[in-house]
């Protein structure tokens, strides 16, 4: 296959590309920079045609992830270049595939599990969940990357690609071994002693383990018949102290030091990131993945944590 990645420079990015190669598969990444290891690079600016459109020709699938991070300051001027960025990049990629001649037979198209309502009561899947905006017992900026991500899925929507099919991923956090990424932090704050519950730690953790993730994107892209948003998340959220209590154990600590809400602010503006991140309950469960066959490798968290502990350490230990 041809696999072409707009917005492939960042960690999920470079774990595609990564085993698409290893697959024999060819991989071109659409970024503005050439700062990543894996797959051919292509220079595009994310919301004008250019050049770059010629790599959908006779591409099979387009793996769409551009976006500015959401770690971040939710400031006004970050909040819509988040905006922006997702959206116009999803419209353009849709302009080129509506355009090309010999179009890719599927576009994945990135979303997120943060479109769903912070909720305790029950999971959020697909077709029952609860789309988020209406919450009155949350800081009323959090409806922002609410509103964010509905727009992102609108483009995809909007999209006039009749010769492709069209799947938004709205994808929990994705836990590898690399460096900088999500559990690479969370590790970072276990090992500092740091790592015990955020808030009142009653808040649902929504993630999926690396491989998982991409099974499930080669599930989409071999199942010809499916379409529409799925969640990729691992069928066992858990609270967040729970979480941080499971991934203690897997690195052998017995003791994190909890975080207040006046220290997780405090931390936050020191990072320069938001506490939505950590605070926000991303109770979301899988059902149409799993209503399709799709089974997991790592479902439960203590044993996906065990793993990502043992392949950290081989990564951190080698030469």
């Amino acid at each position: 296959m041809k696999v072409v990645i707009p917005g492939g420079s960042g960690q999920i990015g470079q774990v595609l590309a990564q085993w698409f190669l290893q697959q024999q598969h060819e991989v071109v990444i659409l970024s503005r920079q050439n700062l990543f290891r894996y797959g051919k690079h292509v220079v595009w600016d994310g919301k004008t045609l250019g050049s770059w459109a010629d790599e959908l020709q006779k591409s099979d699938v387009v793996i769409n992830l551009a976006g500015r991070s959401v770690n971040c300051r939710y400031t006004e001027a970050n909040l819509q270049e988040m905006l922006d960025s997702r959206v116009d990049s999803t419209k353009i990629v849709g302009v080129a595939i509506g355009q090309a001649k010999h179009p890719p037979s599927v576009w994945l198209q990135m979303s997120t599990a943060t479109i769903y309502a912070h909720r305790f009561d029950a999971a959020n899947d697909e077709d029952t969940g609860i789309l988020g905006g209406n919450e009155t017992d949350v800081p009323s900026y959090w409806a922002r990357s609410i509103e964010i991500a509905k727009a992102w899925e609108q483009a995809l929507h909007d999209a006039d690609t009749p010769l492709t099919r069209k799947v938004a991923l709205r994808s929990a956090m994705m836990m590898s071994p690399d460096k900088e990424g999500v559990f690479d932090v969370l590790l970072g704050l276990v090992r500092r002693g740091l790592g015990g519950r955020a808030g009142n730690g009653k808040q649902y953790v929504s993630w999926i383990h690396d491989r998982d993730f991409i099974s499930a994107v080669e599930f989409l892209i071999e199942h010809q018949d499916l379409s529409g948003a799925f969640n990729l998340s691992s069928p066992e959220p858990l609270p967040n102290s729970e979480f941080m209590r499971v991934l203690r154990g897997a690195w052998g600590r017995t003791f994190g030091l909890p975080a207040t809400p006046m220290m997780l602010e405090l931390g936050a503006w020191l990072l320069q990131t938001d506490t939505e991140l950590l605070l926000k309950s991303r109770r979301v469960v899988p059902t149409r993945l799993l209503s399709q066959g799709f089974r997991f490798q790592y479902p439960s968290w203590p044993e996906a944590c065990r793993d990502l502990v043992s392949r950290w350490r081989a990564k951190t230990s080698a030469p």
